[in-house]
């Protein structure tokens, strides 16, 4: 078995232009252009290279993109003044704080300072909550593109074994919140977990998303397991060069999966155009408009 690819950029791309098209239908039926505003606090060359695709993905979707570069240097006061004047701001749909922040900074406290309806990341304690319970809630764009993806591909999720390798609050917990929420049957396993390649072994669905450069292989899964692969590792082969590869040994997993994502260009793309979609839903909810069935579709 050759496993079929999850191309990551067509999904993100068809995504992107449904986003476009509601806010060309905003703009001229309510007058109103969705605004994301992203801040950047230091120089962090990959944090650098995101924001500027954000911007230039927010723009080309017809909304208005916001960038805020801040030194260094930066104190958490400065910060948190900042993230205030944005939340109060009527132009402002979306915030989002690029992390990781610097060390100074406590990340906690400038996140929980983001109005919650305006939290495009899905990383407020209240929208954490409020998606654990299974209410209306602001949904972490990462794990957003992945169900957007497995949903594109299966359909219905329901009845499915997934496992989700990594615990993190950015991924792994939201996630399986999310694949809950689609009566998928889930087992969260991380660092403490006992046999942890006879677990990932029963999956229908395999979520990587631990941060080890190639750690799941082609014997750990099961013949046409979908592999979702959130893992972004860069690893130097022996000549020296550098090459990015994820969680998942793809050379091997795609000789056993049905389906696999490709790293990059997979999960990634789809994060930025989740992102997108947040900000538009957050758009439509401050003036209660209908909200578009993107995510439902």
């Amino acid at each position: 078995m050759v496993a079929e690819i999850i191309d990551g950029k067509l999904f993100s791309r068809k995504l992107r232009d449904q986003v476009a098209e509601h806010v060309t239908v905003l703009k001229k039926e309510h007058k109103v252009t969705p605004g994301l505003a992203v801040v950047l606090v230091g120089e962090d060359p990959a944090s650098q290279v995101y924001v500027r695709s954000k911007g230039k993905q927010t723009i080309e979707a017809g909304m208005n993109s916001y960038e805020h570069k801040l030194n260094e240097d930066t104190s958490e006061a400065d910060l948190l003044e900042l993230v205030n004047r944005l939340n109060g701001d009527d132009e402002v749909h979306g915030i989002l704080v690029q992390l990781p922040l610097p060390k100074h900074i406590n990340e906690d406290a400038v996140i929980n300072s983001i109005d919650p309806a305006k939290d495009v990341d899905g990383f407020h304690i209240s929208n954490v909550g409020l998606l654990a319970t299974g209410q209306k809630s602001m949904v972490p764009c990462t794990p957003l593109g992945c169900l957007l993806m497995l949903k594109g591909f299966h359909g219905t999720l329901a009845g499915m074994d997934a496992v989700i390798i990594g615990r993190s609050n950015i991924v792994g917990k939201p996630m399986a919140q999310l694949l809950l929420n689609e009566s998928c049957t889930v087992t969260v396993t991380h660092s403490r977990t006992k046999n942890l390649e006879e677990v990932v072994g029963r999956a229908d669905i395999i979520i990587a998303a631990v941060g080890r450069a190639e750690m799941v292989k082609g014997d750990w899964i099961k013949s046409g397991a979908t592999l979702i692969d959130v893992g972004i590792n860069r690893v130097e082969g022996s000549d020296g060069s550098k090459r990015l590869v994820g969680d998942v040994q793809f050379s091997s997993c795609s000789q056993v999966a049905g389906a696999i994502t490709p790293v990059p260009g997979g999960v990634g793309p789809m994060t930025i155009a989740c992102l997108l979609v947040n900000t538009l839903v957050a758009c439509c909810r401050k003036y209660k408009l209908i909200e578009p069935d993107i995510i439902s579709n």
